[in-house]
């Protein structure tokens, strides 16, 4: 069957078609490393990582690239508060984010640029944009992207130039030929270090943001590649500016698919720091173990929103355990695959159609139920095979069912302290909250007259 993707870009599935036959050439915007990791960037990591994993089960070869931002305002602003060199900090970041994606079960791409290392092939790009007109050097000494001289600027994202001229996202900066013009190499400023500051022939500065996907993803795919990725938040500007750079300098369309997965939600509004609803993928961990955060995160199709609450993490636990019960009585059966076996047959054809995890998930749990009544071993294998294909049901069944959900005990002593302290201000909602937390990991508080007495239930 025909692979079928949403492309962002028409708004409708679309078959894929490699432009190499039998090799799927994907680029997708990776992390920058000035902070751990949250749950958002465990979204992004694990919906493309199932992409490849499919597409390599199903015959095709893969190059999949996920940059790493290793220079930008926010990594330079971290390393001066922090006293290290920006290099440190990215080093440590990407050393976090590696860990985290491995506890994951995500595999690695490919290729994984680091932006530094493309410094040239930006400022290649940069001049061939200004050689046709599509961008300039400001009065401040920024070179900008004239958005104006691109047609079809908005294509992707749907916005009108009028529209964002009206104030949607723009910045005033008088500097500017155009309020929508954005920048492609920064000059450098004072008291920002030596390490990011690169000769140019437009003074010594660094790369905006936008222009380091586009020339890393070009270096490496080509200028014309299959399928270009991300979250739903880099839609607009930074996909949108991708293609106005690449296809600019080029003359060619960036990718022929283009894929979003949907925002992570807590208790049904959008994951923000400013919000104070932030989850990092390490704290996660300590509480549920990670292939349970894995099926939450791909058991829901990767276009929809994903809302996070430890009932709903509970729950997935819940659901995972159903499948390694089936899979108890066969604890030497070996992972396989009959194409040919309906139950595949139904598997493949969900995942076909624009990756349909929640279908695919269903034939899952219709193997397990008939597992259960027949206890034939075929089947066993059967579902292995297919949970291998999404990066789940690898662990003896008898090692997941045992473990529980796993609860770090320094974190806990760390949420006690910290209800004591909200206890002592008097901020009995706060120290409620805690509690109920504690309660939905497996840890029960008794408030004694002696103290705080911590016992664990089943």
């Amino acid at each position: 069957m025909t692979q079928l993707i949403y492309n962002t870009l028409t708004r409708e599935k679309e078959p894929l078609i490699p432009i190499e036959s039998g090799h799927v050439r994907m680029y997708v915007c990776g992390m920058t490393v000035y902070d751990d990791c949250h749950l958002g960037h465990a979204r992004v990591m694990a919906v493309f990582d199932v992409v490849q994993r499919w597409l390599r089960a199903r015959g095709l070869r893969v190059t999949y690239v996920r940059n790493i931002t290793d220079v930008d305002d926010k990594i330079i602003r971290r390393a001066l508060e922090s006293g290290v060199s920006v290099r440190a900090l990215t080093d440590r970041y990407i050393a976090s984010m590696h860990a985290d994606a491995d506890a994951l079960g995500i595999e690695r791409p490919t290729l994984e640029p680091r932006a530094t290392d493309f410094i040239d092939e930006m400022q290649s790009l940069i001049a061939r944009l200004i050689d046709k007109g599509l961008a300039y050097q400001d009065s401040a000494g920024d070179v900008d992207y004239s958005v104006r001289a691109f047609p079809g600027y908005g294509r992707l994202s749907g916005k009108s130039l009028d529209a964002l001229h009206a104030g949607e996202r723009v910045e005033i900066d008088t500097a500017k030929r155009d309020p929508l013009d954005f920048v492609l190499w920064k000059q450098a400023k004072p008291g920002e270090p030596d390490e990011v500051r690169w000769p140019s022939p437009w003074g010594p500065g660094r790369p905006g943001w936008h222009i380091e996907c586009s020339a890393m993803s070009c270096a490496l795919l080509g200028e014309h590649f299959d399928i270009h990725g991300g979250g739903a938040d880099l839609q607009f500007p930074h996909h949108e500016n991708e293609i106005a750079q690449s296809e600019g300098a080029h003359g060619q369309p960036l990718a022929n698919l283009w894929m979003h997965n949907g925002f992570v939600r807590v208790n049904e509004e959008k994951m923000s720091k400013s919000l104070g609803n932030f989850f990092i993928i390490r704290d996660v961990l300590r509480v549920f173990d990670a292939e349970t955060i894995r099926f939450f995160i791909i058991r829901a199709h990767y276009r929809s929103p994903l809302n996070y609450s430890e009932d709903n993490l509970r729950d997935a636990r819940h659901a995972l355990g159903r499948l390694y019960t089936a899979l108890q009585a066969h604890p030497d059966v070996a992972p396989m695959v009959d194409w040919e076996h309906v139950a595949a047959r139904r598997f493949a054809a969900a995942m076909d159609d624009d990756f349909n995890t929640p279908e695919a998930m269903a034939v899952l749990f219709d193997l397990a139920g008939e597992i259960n009544r027949t206890g034939d071993q075929g089947l066993a294998a059967l579902l292995r095979g297919l949970g291998a294909t999404l990066g789940l049901l690898t662990q003896p069944a008898h090692q997941f069912l045992q473990a529980g959900i796993t609860v770090d005990p320094a974190w806990v002593e760390q949420q006690v302290a910290v209800r004591a302290q909200a206890k002592a201000a008097r901020d009995f909602t706060r120290a409620d909250a805690i509690r109920d937390t504690l309660l939905h990991s497996g840890i029960v508080l008794e408030d004694k007259p002696g103290g705080v007495t911590i016992w664990r239930h089943a």
